[in-house]
């Protein structure tokens, strides 16, 4: 007898928006556009968009309780599963609004934590997404016991309940705390690998963008390299490293990073920090940009301003523009390269462009062969904290008011150091 195995059923969802002050009709359009990317990553279907015109989101249903009811007489005929919310929803509009529709309720932070959870192959990356989850779960708790409010209450009812509660904050807490720890041993860990490859005094390069813009297809083309690169947000999550020998011989270590996007969870930055940590250690920040994709600008934007979370905005960038060969427009292409001077056009699925940001890449680290040597005044405790945050050190050594530091500098504070250089 042959067994026959029922196919899952995909998800049907319905995606809200909220028009208020301060956001324009195009704004919206767009976030919700990327919002149904994120669906569409997720597995799910989007059945239909509703947006809502308001000044601010009602405090208990968000879109306010009319437009919620239309919504939920929508449900019978198009099928819907969940209802995805484009920005964060309070704890208490989820417990309202799931009470209301009957499904499941998500907002956008959730949605990005399902994609991460998929996504996760590592123990590390495994580590990382569930504290973000339980973070974002953590004041969210009550709505696991929402099955108490719907009983007329009184004895036996609320105490029972909220003891249970206060047990499943504190276990929750407790994991926290445990994967809080098990990641500063990460940290540590990925702490001894820097410096193991320091002592080769390799050029180390992260590869940053915006999500699907194409660095993992580009670090395979440079390097050789095995990592999954399909055209989906958030394909890989895992950072890796790999070597690459430069025409003149210089060997630098490229490493491939989790993509941003534009209102990336706070939580999300804070957890996956042992992953940032190789942004922020880098000696060159790669931006891969999709020249090809309608909101160029949002999206460097959107990673400029991961990078001043992560404080290395000011770190030495080499911005490539991606996907070239899906640009329409030469005078597109144009447009960007006028106003970026400094930047590579390229394609990384075809190989176009690649000699020329080899030849880039040599010319941006050709200043980190020299070892310079400064005598720095303690009382400059902000220009020696750049030299560690910017340069690579290769040793200090103190006296009583100066630091003497030997490093490779990019151009820019090789210049700024200029007046206290020893000969």
């Amino acid at each position: 007898m042959i067994e026959v195995q029922k196919k899952k059923k995909q998800e049907r969802a319905v995606l809200v928006g909220l028009e208020q002050d301060g956001i324009s009709k195009w704004d919206l359009r767009d976030s919700l556009e990327e919002l149904r990317e994120l669906v569409n990553s997720a597995g799910a279907e989007v059945v239909n968009t509703v947006t809502q015109k308001l000044e601010k989101p009602t405090a208990p249903y968000y879109i306010g309780k009319g437009k919620a009811e239309l919504i939920k007489h929508s449900f019978q005929t198009q099928q819907v599963t969940s209802v995805i919310f484009d920005n964060e929803l309070s704890p208490a509009q989820g417990r309202n609004l799931e009470h209301l529709f009957n499904r499941k309720v998500l907002d956008r932070t959730q949605l990005i934590l399902d994609i991460f959870a998929q996504r996760a192959r590592s123990r590390e990356g495994r580590l990382q997404i569930e504290l973000a989850q339980l973070q974002y779960l953590l004041p969210r708790l009550t709505r696991m016991w929402t099955h108490l409010s719907r009983q007329s209450g009184g004895i036996g009812t609320r105490g029972p309940g909220e003891t249970q509660l206060e047990v499943d904050r504190r276990r929750v807490q407790e994991r926290i705390a445990r994967l809080e720890r098990e990641l500063e041993g990460v940290r540590k860990v990925r702490s001894l690998q820097r410096e193991g490859r320091r002592r080769h005094q390799w050029p180390v390069a992260a590869v940053v963008g915006y999500t699907n813009a194409g660095k993992s297809t580009l670090l395979n083309l440079l390097t050789g390299a095995d990592v999954l690169a399909v055209d989906r947000l958030f394909a890989t999550l895992d950072p890796t490293t790999r070597s690459f020998t430069l025409p003149n011989k210089q060997r630098m270590l490229l490493t491939d990073t989790v993509g941003f996007l534009r209102n990336l969870p706070h939580m999300l930055i804070e957890s996956f920090k042992a992953t940032l940590e190789e942004v922020s250690e880098a000696d060159l920040l790669i931006h891969v940009v999709d020249l090809s994709h309608p909101r160029v600008d949002e999206h460097i934007e959107a990673v400029n301003t991961v990078l001043e979370e992560l404080h290395a905005s000011d770190k030495q960038t080499l911005l490539v523009f991606n996907k070239v060969d899906a640009v329409q427009s030469d005078d597109h292409l144009e447009a960007y390269r006028q106003r970026f001077p400094r930047s590579v056009a390229i394609s990384a699925r075809t190989g176009e462009g690649v000699s020329a940001l080899v030849q880039a890449l040599q010319d941006e680290i050709s200043s980190w062969r020299l070892q310079l040597r400064f005598r720095i005044p303690l009382g400059e405790p902000g220009l020696l904290a750049e030299v560690h945050r910017v340069g690579r050190v290769i040793e200090v050594q103190y006296e009583a008011q100066h630091a003497i530091v030997t490093a490779h500098l990019p151009a820019q504070l090789e210049q700024k150091l200029a007046p206290f250089a020893e000969a």
